[in-house]
């Protein structure tokens, strides 16, 4: 059987998120039919089948990679790239996301940033960590220096994105960094934290976030 447009749109989300859960396909892909639930699972079932796509029983809801991701069925990587599939939603529902990329690649493996997520939203970049395991002040500062190297390479435009953490643990960031360092444990609840204080125009960071 020939894929219908819908199972290209799958199957290409599968291979750039790397994992999604079936709740989250539904929502996304079946959202305007009477049971996206049901619907996700037959669409589902017939591209695994047909060896279009690979699955994980070991969560539930059942988790499906793309043809070409290599990941175990129980890896910790899963539970990742699942909260960075849910910041997607979050921001998709917030509206205004012109792009969105999974763990994008800058520089050389080992000198340079790798942001797990890169997103233009509003007019404005950000690079987004999105942090589920508690790093010590160390690792923290580490990270934060490979995004001065990245500045300092040139590599980016400018203005250079945000850089924007997100967990639940707050660190001491007390370096003023040449680009704008945000944290919060959601990216509602950062974009709520700026209704407080509205910008109007560009500072010398680059801020243009605009609330809606």
């Amino acid at each position: 059987m020939s894929l219908t447009d819908r199972d290209k749109q799958i199957i290409k989300a599968l291979d750039k998120f790397r994992v999604m859960d079936r709740d989250s396909i539904a929502e996304l892909f079946f959202a305007g039919l009477k049971n996206p639930k049901y619907a996700a699972n037959n669409v589902l079932l017939r591209l695994l089948r047909d060896g279009e796509i690979q699955r994980s029983t070991a969560f539930i809801p059942y988790c499906y990679f793309g043809p070409n991701v290599q990941i175990k069925a129980q890896s910790q990587k899963i539970g990742h790239f699942l909260a960075i599939l849910n910041v997607y939603k979050e921001m998709l529902k917030l509206g205004d996301l012109e792009s969105f990329l999974v763990e994008p690649k800058y520089g050389k493996k080992g000198d340079s940033a790798e942001p797990d997520i890169y997103a233009h939203f509003r007019k404005t970049p950000f690079f987004i960590e999105v942090q589920k395991t508690v790093y010590s002040v160390k690792q923290m500062q580490e990270k934060l220096d490979r995004y001065v190297l990245l500045y300092e390479s040139g590599i980016i435009d400018k203005p250079f994105p945000h850089v924007l953490i997100l967990s639940d643990q707050r660190y001491a960031i007390d370096e003023d960094y040449a680009f704008k360092v945000f944290q919060s444990e959601s990216f509602t609840e950062f974009l709520a934290s700026l209704k407080s204080a509205p910008v109007s125009k560009p500072n010398e960071r680059g801020v243009r976030i605009v609330v809606k």
